[in-house]
């Protein structure tokens, strides 16, 4: 009982990383690890840890030593995702009324549909156990995924979290539809042009300082939600650049 088997990992987790940004608790570290390989998923990448694991982490990862071993660590979340094609944010905290700039949420059940028959790898983003992603890297995120709670309490501890997602995701995806298919995510150096030309965009359109950053958000989440393939975002980057390219053009001169 409780022992690992030798059969396959699932497909799926080819595709699939767990990122978790400066997590506090060493023991948190372990059972995210138990709970990964739980559902078959062994790519995990720490931001703001060293090595050799604790005796807490090894011991709360019970037979998922594999994953800490494997497990890669970086200095920033910028290096954690950058071989990444869709960057997948988690929060438990939720906007109201007319004040969703950053939280538009897809749910853990709807993500594995979202992404299934497509090429590249997906990173699913925890930030720490205090408070969470904060809102710069909430807009560094392409989508974002909420875990549906109760209001009075919605936060969840970090392995619990990581554990209803990984589990959602397994239970979600379609084997036979992700390995071998034509269909392909952006590439992430084709993802920061698109981030770096919007960016452009916005900055020399014609409107108040204070909207930009909310104009900027909003723009390129709206095109990753639609999760385009690598041909849709070199017609939609030409159009981006030629607006920013008219927009210089036709700005006041100092």
């Amino acid at each position: 009982m409780g022992k690992r088997q030798d059969v396959p990992h699932p497909q799926f987790s080819e595709h699939l990383c767990i990122v978790l940004i400066n997590p506090m608790h060493d023991g948190n570290i372990g059972a995210v690890a138990r709970s990964m390989l739980n559902f078959g998923i062994r790519d995990l990448r720490i931001v703001g840890k060293q090595k050799p694991w604790s005796e807490e982490v090894r011991n709360r990862a019970k037979n998922a030593q594999i994953v800490l071993n494997d497990a890669t660590l970086y200095a920033s979340f910028d290096e954690a995702v950058s071989d990444c094609s869709v960057v997948v944010g988690t929060s438990g905290k939720r906007e109201g009324g007319n004040k969703t700039e950053l939280r538009h949420f897809v749910m853990p059940e709807e993500l594995p549909s979202l992404l299934d028959g497509i090429e590249g790898r997906v990173a699913l983003v925890f930030g720490p156990e205090d408070k969470g992603l904060v809102n710069d890297q909430l807009r560094a995120c392409d989508l974002l995924v909420t875990i549906p709670s109760w209001e009075g309490y919605p936060i969840l501890n970090l392995s619990h979290a990581v554990a209803i997602l990984c589990y959602a995701w397994f239970d979600n995806s379609t084997e036979d539809a992700m390995p071998n298919t034509e269909e392909r995510l952006i590439s992430p150096e084709l993802r920061s042009r698109l981030r770096s030309e919007v960016n452009r965009l916005v900055t020399s359109m014609p409107t108040k300082n204070h909207r930009r950053r909310g104009i900027e958000d909003t723009l390129f989440r709206v095109i990753m939600r639609g999760l385009p393939k690598e041909d849709e975002i070199h017609r939609l980057l030409a159009v981006v650049t030629e607006a920013a390219d008219a927009f210089e053009r036709n700005s006041p001169k100092d």
